[in-house]
């Protein structure tokens, strides 16, 4: 079922409601689209930018320092005259380096080029305690409430100089001031932290394998950036008495599980932040348990909304019908089997990488064959091909093994690109 377009903004609902006798659960996936009719008619928002480098000593290693200078100078010439921003210099400590008074200037021929001589100024050095760079850039989000502010964190090592439970933290103090996309330079950085930061705080996490590919990265991600002018929409799920939600999954164009950041806001209802929008569109995987119906009784499992602010900009309805007609209930929408699919593919590429670095080489293979196997049965090329660095692939025999030489940095991207999704192949005539 869908939504009519309301203010550029639809909803679309594909799933099988037919349940057999006494079966409670069911699936839906629910798609949100934005259009730049509802970019245009968005209001005008401030907008905050904030770099964060990795000054750490081993930054100083190879041309890795060079490199974010450059890009952080790449990224400060895409935003528009007129946009706020700070560069924070992150070490076991977190400084504003440019404004020097520790707040934000706006973009413009001169602080640019004042930027470029703070820049300057800056050797590695000290450790790192990426927490107190988050810190400090939430404390730059809040002299600007009702702005939108994202961040773009870069390092090259593992958070060393703070306990982990300090990071945990102050990513959960940040979320909702700021969002955070996350890059990773070189191959001595810990993906699992850098996914933590960039999962709660709605951006993205990538490698960069050498240097000299930090300034076009970080240029794009400021596009990026600009592009979104909706500063959050909500997913409101309303469930009748008895029925529960069990989990809400972002699933195109990345597996991001959303459960445990509902909030209860009303008697059946919760209330799941989606993050900054521009003109796109996501997926959305939602299981629904239900008290079961006698056969031909049809209920309405779930009302789900968009939400900005208090108004609904677009709903989607789920619904329940019990039948003892076997040929209804076994259909599987070609959405949920989908994106299902692409779910189990992130989990066993993470599972066999985990497995290999162990040297648990049964475990590792198995779960790597599954992965090729789903990587192509969905059409996911960019994960096919990734895994193809990892293991070896006879084509006509099907066999699977485990590369005995692997690039680190081509394991790493496996790792961190593992829950990007294909979307669902069109069929012939669709």
């Amino acid at each position: 079922m869908s939504s009519p377009a309301i203010k550029g903004i639809s909803v679309a609902v594909d799933q099988n409601p037919y349940l057999a006798e006494g079966v409670r659960v069911l699936d839906a996936v629910v798609s949100v689209e934005t259009t730049d009719e509802l970019m245009v008619a968005a209001p005008a928002q401030e907008r905050v930018e904030i770099l964060i480098i990795d000054c750490s000593g081993s930054m100083g290693n190879g041309d890795k320092f060079g490199g974010a200078r450059n890009a952080t100078l790449a990224a400060l010439e895409v935003i528009p005259d007129g946009t706020r921003f700070a560069i924070v210099e992150g070490t076991d400590k977190a400084e504003v380096v440019y404004p020097r008074d520790g707040a934000t200037a706006p973009a413009d021929k001169r602080s640019r080029q004042d930027a470029r001589r703070a820049l300057d100024k800056l050797r590695p050095h000290g450790g790192t305690a990426m927490g107190t760079w988050l810190g400090l850039s939430r404390m730059i989000a809040q002299r600007h409430p009702g702005a939108m502010v994202h961040a773009i964190l870069l390092t090259d090592g593992k958070n060393e100089h703070e306990r982990p439970e300090q990071l945990a933290a102050e990513i959960g103090a940040s979320q909702g001031l700021f969002s955070c996309d996350c890059r990773g330079v070189g191959t001595d950085w810990e993906p699992n932290e850098l996914r933590a930061i960039a999962s709660a705080l709605h951006g993205t996490v990538d490698i960069v394998k050498t240097p000299d590919l930090l300034a076009a990265d970080f240029a794009e991600m400021m596009q990026t950036s600009l592009a979104k002018v909706i500063p959050e929409l909500t997913l409101r799920v309303w469930t009748p008495v008895g029925a529960t939600v069990r989990f809400v999954k972002l699933v195109d164009p990345v597996i991001e599980d959303l459960t445990a950041r509902r909030v209860a806001t009303a008697a059946q209802i919760g209330e799941y932040p989606l993050g900054a929008w521009g003109a796109e569109e996501r997926g959305y995987h939602v299981q629904i348990e239900v008290e079961a119906a006698p056969p031909g009784r049809e209920k309405l499992a779930a009302r789900i909304s968009v939400v900005s602010g208090d108004e609904v900009l677009g709903q989607g309805l789920v619904k329940a019908v019990w039948t003892t007609d076997t040929d209804l209930s076994a259909r599987i929408s070609r959405r949920v089997a989908h994106y299902t699919g692409q779910a189990e593919l992130a989990q066993v590429v993470q599972e066999g990488l985990a497995a290999r670095k162990q040297g648990d080489v049964n475990t590792a293979t198995a779960k790597l064959r599954r992965a090729v196997e789903l990587a192509n049965e969905s059409g996911n090329e960019n994960t096919a091909k990734l895994l193809k660095a990892v293991v070896e692939v006879d084509d006509r025999t099907g066999t699977v093994r485990l590369r005995s030489r692997v690039d680190a940095a081509d394991e790493m991207a496996l790792d961190v690109r593992s829950t990007k999704t294909a979307r669902v192949r069109k069929e012939a005539g669709s």
